[in-house]
């Protein structure tokens, strides 16, 4: 694996975000839900509606089984920022067009179109599953379910999985797969509703840049 698809898959896995596809993948095929699945994505779509500002902690497993941790603050519409602990030296900074990635190890700065990224359906100003992403699969758990969404449009690479608890509601974390069965899965701690958060926070430019050189 070379160092920019590790990191465009880190990047997946903590901010949902996956790159513009590198090549042609099959158009996804919309499950054809029942009203107990219907019900499901209804119950998430409102739990995300109502999730206007939350801060709490991430766990990241990639597939080589490295976890890592850091803290997330989510604003919507629009805004989110995942800090990363330790070594990793990654930030992702989404200023509601743009989602910036940083790798302060590495000395990379990446941007892409926050609407080109499944981030986009956490931070929409109004939440639908129905648009921009196809669902492929809706499933009950013992103590939640998983929604399995692909891009609509195949401007993205692999798949996301949201998962979410019952009783109540609450997104527990995502997996992201890609086209060759690669995973790396993100676990939710303590996210809560938060608010009064810094602007900066949502804010990152390209540090490598000095103050007045182009």
């Amino acid at each position: 694996m070379t160092d920019q698809t590790r990191r465009f898959l880190i990047a997946a896995a903590v901010a949902g975000l996956a790159a513009p596809a590198f090549a042609q993948v099959t158009k996804p095929a919309p499950a054809a839900l029942n009203a107990e699945q219907q019900a499901l994505v209804d119950k998430a779509t409102a739990y995300i509606q109502d999730l206007s500002s939350a801060k709490g902690r991430f766990v990241q497993t990639d597939q080589r089984g490295t976890v890592t941790q850091g803290t997330l603050w989510l604003q919507r519409p629009g805004k989110a920022r995942f800090a990363y602990e330790g070594p990793s030296g990654l930030l992702v900074v989404s200023n509601g067009s743009n989602v910036n990635i940083f790798d302060s190890r590495l000395k990379t700065f990446e941007s892409y179109p926050l609407s080109r990224t499944p981030l986009a359906l956490l931070l929409a100003r109004e939440v639908r599953l129905d648009r921009g992403v196809v669902i492929t699969d809706v499933r009950k758990l013992a103590d939640g379910f998983t929604i399995v969404a692909q891009d609509a449009k195949r401007q993205t690479l692999g798949k996301i999985s949201l998962e979410f608890s019952n009783a109540p509601v609450a997104l527990m974390g995502w997996t992201v797969s890609d086209v060759k069965g690669g995973e790396i899965r993100v676990r939710l701690a303590d996210l809560e509703k938060a608010s009064g958060f810094d602007p900066k926070l949502f804010v990152l430019n390209d540090p490598r840049r000095r103050v007045g050189k182009p």
